[in-house]
C-alpha cells in the first residue's frame, strides 16, 4: 500500500503504521499488552548496546542517530511481534497464571 505524504512523494505504509484491532477478549489484552512491553525492553536493549559503542562513525551526527533511533523502534517492534526473546509469552504465561490463582480462592 502506497500513500503521499503533504509534499507530494509517494510514501510504502507499513504494518505499523496501520491501526491495530482493538483486543476484545481478556487474553488477547494480555497478549498485546506483554508483546508491547518486550518491543519497549527491546528497545532499551538496543539503546543501551549502541551507547556502549567504541567511537563514531564517519557519518554520525544527530540526523543519523535519529533514524538508528526509528530503525531500532521498528526493528524492536518486528522482534516483540515474532517473539524472538520469549518475554511475551513468559509474561502472558504468568500474568494467566496469576489471574487463574485469584480465581480459584
Amino acid at each position: 500500500m502506497t500513500i503521499t505524504n503533504p509534499t507530494g512523494n509517494l510514501v510504502a505504509a507499513s504494518a505499523a503504521n496501520t491501526a491495530k484491532p482493538a483486543p476484545n477478549s481478556t487474553k488477547t489484552r494480555i497478549e498485546a499488552m506483554t508483546s508491547d512491553f518486550e518491543a519497549i525492553f527491546v528497545r532499551q536493549m538496543l539503546s543501551t548496546m549502541r551507547t556502549a559503542s567504541l567511537g563514531e562513525g564517519l557519518f554520525d551526527g544527530q540526523g543519523t542517530e535519529q533514524f538508528r533511533d526509528m530503525q531500532d523502534s521498528m526493528l524492536a517492534q518486528n522482534m516483540a511481534d515474532k517473539g524472538v526473546f520469549g518475554v511475551a509469552e513468559l509474561l502472558t504465561r504468568h500474568v494467566q497464571n496469576n489471574g487463574s490463582e485469584k480465581n480459584n480462592v
